[in-house]
């Protein structure tokens, strides 16, 4: 395994790891018990740039990767899934960290974050989930008929030969990037410039496009209800009460494995699917007095 120091952001040292012949970008800051963070769909590391400095200064080694397809990772054109990201967070654990490991994860990541605790319990200490994802995508049986049928339709387009360019290039422009995170951001005064380009420089990559379109049309993945039952290690679940995309009322299921699972949950009021960006003071308080509590030294 090799590593490369890469220079990307001023506050957060970037290394590179060499994964199936892949290049992935990750960050190590910070000494002590190991937490990993996994960003959520077109995200990437700097999406986690307002709680890694917090998390480490509290006395943790905070690890961050860019998924393979996204950020300053590769983007080969091959079948994207959780199983594969899955494999790349568990083979990134053996290789670097090999100590029990809080994952947190946000929207896709923290489905990911789940199936790790609930497939991995040897690497998984605990997990922070954030507004967490139902699948990879919405299943047919999870939208109205009006909403499955034009979702249909967009995936056919977006992965056509003839016109998938056009949409994608319609789709990652900056002021549709701004448009999509104010309808997901309960606070707007988090949609900074730097929050776009964050999002839009990696969409700008060779094979970005690719991705998206073999994302729309990868399966779902495992149901949060198969997972749940394998789990053994504590839960916190929170939850930006004001998101539309995966809507508060998804968290039921969490409530109702209460009494058989360690879950704590917390609904943040008027923030919406990225609470670690929205609201960093309250997300960072909230996984520290969680980890001091449920995870002591």
């Amino acid at each position: 395994m090799v590593t490369q120091q890469i220079s990307v952001s001023p506050t957060l040292p970037t290394l590179s790891w060499q994964w199936r012949g892949h290049t992935i970008r990750y960050t190590v800051v910070g000494t002590g018990q190991p937490l990993m963070l996994l960003h959520g769909f077109g995200a990437a590391i700097g999406h986690w740039r307002k709680n890694i400095p917090v998390l480490a200064a509290a006395g943790y080694q905070v690890y961050a990767l860019d998924l393979l397809g996204f950020g300053g990772s590769d983007k080969p054109a091959i079948k994207y899934s959780l199983d594969l990201w899955q494999q790349l967070v568990a083979d990134f654990w053996a290789a670097h960290i090999q100590t029990p490991t809080v994952f947190v994860g946000n929207s896709i990541g923290a489905l990911l974050s789940l199936i790790m605790a609930a497939n991995h319990p040897e690497q998984t200490a605990g997990a922070v989930l954030l507004n967490c994802a139902g699948g990879l995508n919405h299943r047919p049986e999870e939208l109205n008929l009006p909403l499955r049928l034009v979702m249909t339709g967009f995936t056919r387009l977006a992965g056509s030969r003839l016109i998938g360019g056009f949409i994608f290039n319609r789709v990652r422009q900056k002021t549709r990037i701004r448009a999509s995170l104010k309808q997901v951001y309960g606070d707007p005064t988090a949609i900074t410039d730097d929050l776009v380009d964050l999002i839009y420089a990696p969409a700008c990559d060779p094979g970005a496009r690719q991705v998206f379109a073999s994302i729309l049309t990868a399966p779902a993945g495992p149901r949060i209800s198969e997972l749940l039952p394998q789990v053994q290690c504590p839960l916190l679940v929170l939850w930006g009460e004001a998101d539309p995309w995966t809507p508060v009322t998804g968290a039921e299921i969490f409530r109702q494995w209460s009494d058989r699972l360690s879950v704590q949950f917390t609904a943040i009021p008027e923030t919406g699917h990225c609470p670690h960006d929205e609201r960093p003071e309250v997300v960072n308080e909230l996984i520290l007095n969680w980890l001091n509590e449920s995870l002591p030294a």
